[in-house]
């Protein structure tokens, strides 16, 4: 080798050495809902917070879906590099070969494992303030604005037969779209839609028109079979009170395909960026560790080791 040769190279494998070896990228795939969802933005802002605090160590690929049901079902054929969001409840089904999953029994749900919760799918009654509605008792003659087919509205639907109150408040099938204007125009008292707190809709339409929403009571809770979730007093404007009502929890899962080691920097790195998150979508404030008693399936080794680490309450029904 001749001398400007030699020198070439040794310059070339200093700079390598200052530059140290490529940092190795993790490729996630996630899929959460359907694009027009809420869902959809917070995998937006979850996959954006993941790349950003880990320093773009994790690259997250966000998927349309259409709903927890198909997450689940996709587990099937996924790689290690999978995560996506659901009920704890559905998982539960699926692992027990119920229900929607009673035909589609795989082994490969029993590989299912929590990561970290998001924030729940909450319920919202919500009046217009002169109605005066704040319990399911007031709502007898009342009107209500339900997009059929949604999962508010079969929610919506079934508590109010679980109340009596079925035929007793007029139900007007129109999308939420037209919430504000029908409680302006006085063509609802309220509607109802289900969403993580504070809720852009609502909080658009407690912009407009002064709102009260309908709270719950303890037996009233218990009888949904739902998860109690206190809204604070002072989310949307008009409404100083907390409101008590149900809610669907929601969590990120992977499966045991993805290792140890990637599933605690996802979970660890999600911790870390929840604040962030929160700064520009405030429904990340409602995720603390209060929310992982909810989570009643196996958490992902990788995810426990993080959470033994910085002493969150586990049970032993989650290892």
């Amino acid at each position: 080798m001749n001398l400007p040769t030699k020198l070439l190279g040794l310059g070339i494998a200093s700079v390598l050495l200052v530059a140290g070896p490529a940092q190795a990228e993790i490729q996630i795939a996630l899929k959460s809902a359907k694009e027009s969802s809420s869902y959809y933005k917070m995998g937006n802002q979850l996959a954006q917070a993941l790349k950003t605090g880990s320093n773009g160590e994790i690259d997250v690929t966000l998927s349309d879906s259409s709903g927890s049901v198909q997450n689940i079902l996709d587990v099937e054929n996924a790689s290690e590099d999978y995560i996506f969001t659901s009920p704890p409840v559905l998982v539960s089904l699926a692992q027990q070969g119920k229900a929607m999953f009673a035909d589609k029994e795989s082994s490969n749900f029993d590989s299912i494992r929590a990561l970290f919760p998001i924030p729940s799918l909450t319920m919202h009654f919500v009046m217009a303030q002169e109605s005066a509605s704040l319990t399911f008792s007031d709502l007898d003659g009342k009107s209500l604005l339900m997009d059929n087919g949604t999962f508010a509205a079969r929610e919506g639907a079934k508590y109010l037969n679980l109340f009596g109150l079925e035929g007793k408040v007029t139900i007007v099938d129109m999308e939420l779209s037209g919430a504000q204007e029908a409680l302006k125009g006085g063509k609802v008292d309220g509607f109802v839609m289900a969403g993580s707190w504070p809720a852009p809709m609502v909080v658009e339409v407690s912009e407009g028109v002064r709102i009260n929403l309908l709270t719950m009571d303890g037996e009233e809770v218990k009888k949904t079979k739902r998860t109690r979730m206190v809204i604070p007093g002072g989310t949307y404007s008009g409404e100083d009170d907390d409101v008590t009502t149900t809610s669907v929890p929601m969590v990120v899962y992977t499966t045991t395909e993805m290792d140890e080691d990637t599933a605690y920097l996802l979970t660890k790195t999600f911790w870390e960026q929840k604040k962030v998150m929160a700064q520009s979508a405030a429904w990340w404030e409602g995720v603390d560790d209060r929310l992982m008693v909810n989570i009643t399936g196996r958490l992902h080794p990788g995810a426990l080791k993080f959470y033994k680490e910085v002493g969150f309450p586990i049970a032993e029904d989650q290892h």
